[in-house]
């Protein structure tokens, strides 16, 4: 393992820090205690984690290096930091979920997730900020992350938090949640890799509901292997979540080439360019000519036709009334303490009936159905990760539905719901930056099941270039 690789330590990848610590190279203690270290030296300034767990994280990078050096190493996570949303319940240590409400919730049971990372000798070194009831505005009485790449840019929906804390050297890896699109457009904006897996494959117990029909788990990091390597520790089948999968996890790691000799990537330009940056369109396809060179055949389809609001509104009111259902224990009895936009989420969930709701799902059916069956054709599609990161004044997210349409509305949709209507996977990864500095991304989008082939694609062209090398400076 040489320096330069692991130099500097924040900025690692996960895979080569795992290295070092299977190789006695680099000690668990001393990794946990960096890691601490610049949490409380930068997230002054970036407010990325909501708690930090400095003791327990101090004591559990105690215990893996006394089961490492006993010859009792796990894996590839063993002796980790990371962090997760908070969202995902952690025994003894509050969960928030950004939200007024539960301010004070202290959950007596780890989420699965959470389980299973310690399982796989983890250090958890927190929970991460995000917006409120992990929808699109955030709550006055919670702080707003601070994009690493600007302070003046977007940070993304409700796992900025984790993409913030990722992105800065703050921990190696994250969970970040997707219900809309809440893993990618954070992925996007803070430039790292967000794998968003089929639903039901990643266990929804113990992760506070927003919509329990679309929330999706998934990894956020700084390369795709390290996202294989997250993932493959938290899937599984649950028998504690009735949409768990039985379906084996594949071995994603000992599957990533250089070279995609036999892959289909499909192709629709207008669909990828309807709304586009033209600059990132730019980059797309230049991703498209790297993975040409790479072997890939580039196939043309059609992508079925869509309006981001369109699909707004088809997602919305799913989402609106799952979260009234979920927040019944204190919404309207404690509305008072909902913010604007999460708020006017409950109040338009209140006043569905159920035949609005099924009129609803039967319309996502159709669409799904549609992006399945364009799916099918291919290995993988190519296409933006929900648009490219703007400016946007931290008040302004503070606010209700009408306040908040401005930012909205540069959400490109288009790229983000189908697939979380579908539960169906997509990965995004970095693939270069605007002239002002701020972060470019690509997503691909699979069938259902398809990490294996999602994340092989993603790492190839990811090793054909560097962006993924490329770090904000704090």
């Amino acid at each position: 393992m040489s320096d330069s690789v692991l130099h500097p330590i924040h900025y690692c990848s996960l895979s080569s820090a795992a290295d070092a610590i299977r190789d006695g190279q680099l000690s668990p203690v001393e990794l946990t205690e960096k890691l601490l270290s610049r949490i409380d030296s930068v997230d002054g300034q970036l407010r990325s984690y909501a708690t930090v767990m400095t003791e327990q994280a101090l004591e559990a990078g105690r215990k893996a290096e006394q089961e490492i050096q006993a010859g009792n190493y796990k894996g590839p996570l063993h002796g980790i930091p990371i962090a997760v949303k908070d969202l995902c319940f952690t025994a003894g240590t509050r969960t928030m979920g950004g939200l007024k409400v539960l301010r004070d919730f202290v959950p007596d049971y780890d989420a699965t997730v959470v389980h299973k990372l310690r399982e796989a000798g983890a250090v958890i070194l927190g929970k991460l900020n995000l917006t409120e009831g992990a929808l699109s505005g955030y709550h006055r009485d919670f702080p707003i992350p601070v994009n690493p790449w600007g302070e003046n840019l977007w940070a993304g929906v409700s796992s900025s938090g984790s993409g913030v804390a990722t992105a800065a050297g703050l921990c190696f890896a994250s969970l970040g949640t997707d219900t809309g699109g809440s893993i990618r457009y954070p992925a996007m904006a803070n430039g790292l890799v967000g794998l968003k897996p089929t639903y039901g494959r990643v266990s929804r117990h113990g992760v506070l509901e927003l919509a329990a029909s679309l929330d999706h788990i998934g990894p956020m990091t700084r390369s795709v292997k390290d996202a294989a390597i997250v993932f493959e520790a938290i899937s599984g089948f649950d028998d504690s979540d009735s949409s768990s999968l039985r379906d084996a996890v594949p071995r994603i790691t000992e599957s990533l080439t250089d070279e995609l000799s036999g892959m289909r990537i499909g192709v629709d330009e207008h669909y990828l360019a309807s709304g586009t940056n033209p600059a990132l369109v730019d980059a797309i396809h230049e991703v498209i000519e790297v993975l040409r060179q790479l072997g890939a055949e580039i196939v043309a389809l059609s992508m079925p036709k869509s309006d981001p609001m369109d699909l707004r509104n088809a997602w919305l009111p799913i989402c609106a009334y799952e979260a009234h259902k979920a927040h019944s224990a204190t919404y309207p009895s404690r509305a008072d303490e909902y913010g604007g936009y999460f708020g006017d989420a409950l109040e338009m969930g209140a006043t569905m009936s159920a035949q609005d709701y099924v009129n609803s799902t039967k319309l996502r059916r159709e669409i799904s159905a549609q992006y399945e069956s364009a799916l099918e054709a291919v290995d993988a599609v190519i296409c933006p990760s929900g648009g490219s990161v703007f400016a946007v004044e931290k008040e302004v997210q503070y606010g209700n539905m009408e306040t908040l349409r401005p930012v909205i509305q540069h959400f490109q949709g288009q790229f983000t719901i189908p697939a979380d209507l579908a539960g169906t996977p997509t990965i995004t990864v970095p693939c270069g930056f605007s002239d002002e500095g701020s972060p470019y991304a690509v997503q691909f989008l699979g069938a259902r099941l398809s990490e294996l082939s999602l994340c092989r694609i993603a790492h190839a062209y990811e090793q054909a270039t560097l962006w993924h090398r490329r770090h904000p400076i704090i």
